[in-house]
């Protein structure tokens, strides 16, 4: 169940510099949401994507979802509001976080890095899970035998190649000194590996939280840090959407819930 953001403040004394606070944005629903979801729907092996997948835009939902997070970045109280900004270069997240900021009013550096960008599903890219399975029958049951954490489609990334990236990134947060609250818009999945690398979770435990309830679009995770490392302070909050009459969507990777989602490649 989502938790409300709690605030944060950190006694220097006792705590390890660089960023102590992470919020955790999902990008809002693009244009290739909304296309992965209907090729699911109606049993297509080819999703109509409009760009692609780092020029993909977000859809008349993604702007109202970033515009209401961009409110409640307003409301927060001067001394919990995030210090600065880092993005996937790909545009539906980066477009999320200049729209919040730019509702939001506040003047806090944007870092674009290619690091926080989706994984990149190779061959697969575009197909739907019946497009793998039509065009690519050996690979669907290669995926099937490794299973999907450590999976990686020809030409394309697992979800352990992109915890590698998250690692990495989250070395640079924890030595930089400029931040101690940090906002990241990225992706589905990316979400999911920073949640795995703090909290120090397993495979089946991440791919759970994943099945059972996805990121949703806008919704933001918290990560706090203090001296015994990093734990979950809020997952999947999304009052402000409510707040100020955004949908609630939630697009789920393609063949892990009952209902139709977008793509790995542009979640």
């Amino acid at each position: 169940m989502a938790d409300a953001v709690r605030p944060r403040v950190v006694d220097r004394r006792f705590a390890p510099m660089g960023a102590t606070e992470l919020l955790l944005v999902r990008h809002g629903q693009s244009a290739a949401n909304v296309a992965a979801a209907y090729a699911e729907s109606i049993g297509a092996e080819q999703i109509d994507v409009p760009a692609r997948d780092a020029d993909v835009e977000l859809s008349d939902t993604g702007l109202e979802q970033a515009r209401a997070l961009g409110v409640w970045l307003a409301g927060l109280p001067a001394a919990h509001r995030p210090q600065a900004v880092w993005s996937s270069p790909y545009r539906r997240a980066a477009d999320t976080a200049r729209t919040a900021l730019a509702e939001s009013g506040l003047d806090v550096p944007l870092l674009l890095d290619e690091r926080l960008r989706d994984r990149d599903l190779g061959i697969t890219d575009t197909l739907t899970s019946a497009g793998v399975r039509a065009r690519y029958p050996e690979e669907a049951e290669r995926r099937r035998w490794l299973g999907k954490f450590y999976h990686r489609p020809p030409g394309g990334e697992s979800w352990a190649d992109v915890a590698l990236r998250v690692r990495s990134v989250l070395a640079d947060l924890e030595r930089q000194d400029s931040a101690d609250r940090v906002l990241i818009t990225c992706h589905d999945a990316v979400v999911l590996l920073f949640r795995y690398v703090c909290e120090h979770l397993g495979e089946t435990e991440v791919l759970a939280i994943g099945r059972d309830e996805g990121v949703r679009n806008a919704a933001v995770t918290q990560l706090v840090a203090d001296g015994d490392g990093w734990r979950l302070a809020g997952y999947n909050v999304e009052e402000h959407l409510a707040e100020q009459g955004a949908a609630t969507t939630e697009e789920r990777p393609v063949g892990e819930a009952p209902k139709a989602g977008a793509a790995e490649g542009h979640a």
